[in-house]
């Protein structure tokens, strides 16, 4: 069952608390640079370094005393797998985390400090599905799947939620998709709390299975993603391909180049840390809105641009989704 914005108002009650409500920032540099006011949704800053926390607590607070005693079991490249590492230790429960080969360190690193348990798998998704089904066998522990859940994306909701109650009237929301299930919970706060606020998601060209999949009109699974935004190789689910379909206004890709290039602008300016994937919303800023600037719209897109970025949006949320990165 998909979830509703009702759910995330309950998912806000349930880790309040528990997870910190991030700053919402602006620099004058990037605003200036672009033309128009950016709201940086920092949840770089949140625990763990990712908004990956949001749905993990939320999806452990519903489980029963008999399940969290059982242990809990999931498939991550990272972020996820920190948050549930975490979450399990808040509500006592053991995690046991499959993990590809290939996890960035520091990530690794960070869920055996949470007190995880890490199994690893080869860098594929059928191999962490398929790991994750023999340790979930084997231990009898839940499966919190890393995005394509009900409590999980309604979790994750209450991020883009908390940007639309601290900046009520934005024009545009931007938002990364990897998994989908950040970008469906924004889809649900939007539609709950701002239905009058654009949607706009944003992954990397190397990773392009939602924009694939906008385009067909169906579901494309991600085939060899080849991206240094590791965060956001992941394909689609059954519960977030939906929300991608029919909510998200459309999708731009960035390259591993403009992700790189407007991380280092961002961190230089602001002096926050984000991770590849975290600044896949920045890029996008930089690129189409520098572009807008200087009439040259050769470079964004074959598809033509809808009328409400010509327009020159005044107001523009940009999730930033994670801060963990190996220096």
């Amino acid at each position: 069952m998909l979830p509703t914005f009702q759910n995330v108002l309950e998912a806000r009650k349930r880790v309040a608390g528990l997870v910190h409500r991030t700053p919402v920032v602006q620099n004058e540099s990037v605003n200036q640079r672009v033309d128009c006011q950016i709201f940086f949704k920092c949840d770089n800053l949140q625990k763990t370094g990712s908004f990956k926390i949001r749905g993990a607590v939320n999806a452990l607070a519903q489980l029963t005393q008999d399940q969290l005693k059982r242990g809990v079991v999931t498939h991550s490249s990272g972020n996820h797998a920190a948050a549930l590492a975490y979450a399990a230790r808040l509500f006592g429960a053991a995690a046991h985390i499959v993990m590809p080969s290939d996890s960035v360190r520091t990530k690794m690193d960070a869920v055996r400090n949470y007190g995880g348990r890490i199994v690893e798998c080869e860098p594929n998704l059928a191999s962490r599905e398929t790991v994750a089904a023999k340790v979930q066998l084997e231990t009898g522990a839940v499966l919190i799947p890393p995005f394509d859940h009900p409590h999980i994306i309604a979790g994750q909701g209450t991020c883009a939620l908390e940007l639309l109650e601290d900046v009520p009237d934005l024009d545009l929301l931007v938002c990364p998709i990897g998994g989908g299930g950040l970008m469906s919970g924004t889809c649900l706060a939007v539609t709950g709390q701002a239905p009058s606020t654009r949607i706009i998601g944003v992954e990397p060209a190397g990773a392009d299975d939602a924009l694939r999949s906008k385009k067909a009109g169906h579901f494309l699974p991600q085939t060899n993603p080849q991206t240094i935004a590791d965060g956001l190789r992941t394909s689609l689910g059954e519960l977030t391909w939906p929300f991608i379909r029919d909510s998200v206004d459309q999708i731009f890709t960035v390259n591993d180049e403009e992700i790189m290039a407007a991380r280092k602008y961002f961190m230089q300016r602001t002096k926050l840390l984000i991770e590849p994937s975290g600044a896949v919303g920045v890029a996008f800023v930089f690129k189409v809105f520098e572009a807008l600037a200087s009439g040259d719209l050769k470079a964004l897109s074959d598809d033509p641009l809808p009328e409400f970025i010509k327009t020159k949006p005044g107001k523009v949320g940009v999730i930033l989704c994670g801060g963990n990165s190996d220096l």
